[in-house]
């Protein structure tokens, strides 16, 4: 699965963070963060919900867009 993803966090999480999320730029919008970027495959997509996950941050949504 390659494509653009928008993934939202709950609370703002600092931009310091943003090397951990393999390629993903880190943006705010009320009092959520907002990741976006390409994702390589469904491996890269994984490893970023897993880090979600593993640093106990709640998940809002997540939305790709595969290209085509």
């Amino acid at each position: 699965m390659k494509g653009f993803a928008e993934i939202i966090i709950q609370q703002q999480l600092d931009q310091q963070w943003e090397d951990r999320f393999e390629g993903m730029v880190i943006s705010y919008r009320d009092n959520h963060t907002i990741l976006q970027g390409t994702l390589k495959d469904q491996a890269h997509l994984h490893g970023i919900l897993n880090l979600i996950r593993d640093l106990n941050l709640k998940l809002i949504s997540v939305n790709l867009w595969e290209p085509g």
